[in-house]
């Protein structure tokens, strides 16, 4: 009996997983400064600086979200994201197309693409961090 209550309280007492972002951007400067920002934030971030890198450490770290440039060195955002969503053990991660690439037509490539949702860089830290929100919980 008694390994029961121990038990209980350890799970009582665990704490929650952070939710895990993998950022994929290929300038240090924005994946520091964004990667800073989610973990005040409270998420568990997870880094790749092209979309071969991405879709290795998706495979590997399970996240929540990606938030993927679509102009990358090695393999483009785009074909990384392709990539993702035919992969069954990705498929059902949402993919946020973060990019400073606003010209027309590039949200509807981005949807094309398998991207779940779209931001235009530069962005305000907390606008991104409302938009990971708006797409895990359907809330801003």
């Amino acid at each position: 009996m008694q390994t029961n209550v121990n038990e209980t309280r350890s799970q009582m007492t665990e704490t929650p997983r952070l939710r895990r972002v993998l950022l994929v951007d290929d300038y240090p400067d924005a994946r520091e400064m964004y990667s800073e920002y989610l973990k005040f934030s409270g998420f568990d971030v997870i880094e790749a600086s092209n979309g071969v890198e991405a879709l290795q450490r998706a495979i590997e770290t399970s996240p929540d979200i990606i938030l993927m440039d679509l102009s990358l060195p090695v393999m483009d955002g785009w074909e990384a994201t392709r990539r993702l969503k035919e992969d069954p053990r990705t498929a059902g991660i949402p993919v946020v197309a973060l990019t400073g690439h606003a010209l027309a037509g590039m949200f509807e490539g981005a949807k094309r693409a398998g991207c779940d949702a779209f931001v235009t860089k530069p962005c305000l830290p907390e606008d991104l961090v409302k938009e990971i929100h708006h797409v895990l919980d359907g809330t801003d």
